[in-house]
């Protein structure tokens, strides 16, 4: 429970700290994200295909 008050809290704080932001700022910071989680999804899902199941 202490642990999802907290990340409400720092969830908070990102947010807070991002409504402040210039808008630019906000839409490639949001963009380099969504690049890298892609790369991240595009590897996982590579490495699962090249490992043998036994």
């Amino acid at each position: 429970m202490l642990f999802l008050v907290a990340a409400l809290m720092l969830l908070g704080v990102v947010l807070g700290t991002v409504a402040h932001a210039p808008f630019t700022f906000t839409a490639v910071a949001a963009t380099v994200i969504a690049a890298w989680l892609g790369v991240f999804a595009i590897r996982e899902r590579l490495a699962r295909r090249r490992t043998p199941s036994h």
